[in-house]
């Protein structure tokens, strides 16, 4: 089987477990205990209002054809409106992806230069005592809880040395806006990159301090995975034959652990990569919330405080989406990047 046909036959398997992904979703939301339409609004509403709300949302017909008009919606783009405002959830969805996407990309470096480089420093001193630290740091980093690391940060960086912002993505009144650029205005929500697209280095320098603290504490919390990993990876990849016979031929020990070990040990570390990435697309809860950050995470955590059901149901729809289809771009370049794969 060529590689094409290989992401073919992938994409083929994604569709059924999308589909299965989204009725699972869709039965469950509806089986959970009592109205949705009460559970939002509480006793202040009329038995009137609640018929023409469930009216409006489409609540008011059969199950099958409420699976069938969300099927049909899903397929055009459309997860739902929202009981708290009635806004399209599509579009609140992706109002908050950008801050999410930013927070996974620095968090995501974060975590791959601390775990590569400790993995690979504890992998050259298998044995030591420096590998019992980078060990020990590694069990550390992924069982401490998230929450409660952010909450550390905070209270070092900000409360007490005062050096960095506790909240928020950006200093009250500075959202940069973007820039022009042959009469398209272009904002991709992503601060950093907003603020160097207007040439305005005291907002890309305010975007990046508040970027910190849910960075580093979620690069931290990471970091553990890649450590091991790596780790593991290197100490096997340095006892294979030709790693020895690189030895043999006297080629510099640098020139073995980078070209020779860290090379080939990185191909594993590009799945767990992926995988990671799509989980924290899915939402950093925990780390949103902690920092009011204002991504698919807070929003999440803000719709299931507000029993808004349709909104809780096209987030998680759009989390398994995502997921699926960042699995199905590491796995293609897996096979693309490694040619023992069998298709």
């Amino acid at each position: 089987m060529s590689l094409k046909s290989y992401i073919v036959a992938r994409l083929a398997l994604t569709v059924p477990m999308l589909l299965i992904l989204v009725t699972v979703v869709f039965v469950i939301v509806r089986i959970l205990p009592g109205d949705p339409v009460l559970l939002h609004f509480g006793k202040q509403i009329t038995p009137e209002a609640a018929e023409q709300v469930k009216h409006a949302l489409g609540l008011d017909v059969p199950l099958y054809v409420q699976y069938t008009n969300y099927l049909s919606d899903l397929i055009r783009g459309q997860l739902g409106t929202s009981f708290s405002n009635y806004e399209p959830v599509s579009r609140q969805i992706f109002s908050a992806f950008p801050a999410t996407i930013e927070l996974t990309i620095y968090s995501m470096l974060v975590a791959i230069v601390i775990g590569i480089t400790f993995g690979v420093r504890a992998s050259r001193k298998y044995g030591s005592a420096e590998d019992t630290g980078f060990r020990t740091y590694a069990i550390v980093s992924y069982a401490i809880p998230v929450f409660f690391l952010g909450l550390i940060m905070q209270a070092t960086f900000a409360v007490g040395l005062h050096i960095l912002p506790a909240t928020g993505r950006v200093s009250a009144g500075n959202i940069p806006q973007g820039a022009d650029f042959m009469g398209v205005h272009i904002q991709t929500g992503l601060y950093t990159i907003d603020s160097l697209l207007a040439g305005n280095l005291n907002q890309f320098i305010d975007a990046l301090k508040h970027l910190i603290l849910p960075s580093l504490t979620l690069g931290i919390a990471l970091s553990g995975v890649f450590v091991r990993i790596t780790r593991s990876n290197m100490l096997d990849i340095l006892n294979q034959d030709f790693v020895t016979a690189a030895k043999a031929r006297g080629l510099k020990e640098r020139t073995i652990l980078y070209s020779y070990g860290l090379r080939n040990a990185l191909l594993p570390v590009l799945t767990v990569t992926g995988l990671q990435f799509a989980a924290l697309l899915g939402g950093a809860i925990l780390t949103e919330t902690t920092f009011a950050w204002g991504g698919l995470g807070t929003y999440l955590f803000r719709t299931i405080q507000a029993y808004d059901y349709t909104a809780i149901q096209g987030a998680v729809v759009f989390f398994g989406i995502l997921v699926a289809f960042v699995s199905l771009v590491v796995d293609a370049l897996y096979a693309y990047l490694d040619p023992r794969i069998k298709y």
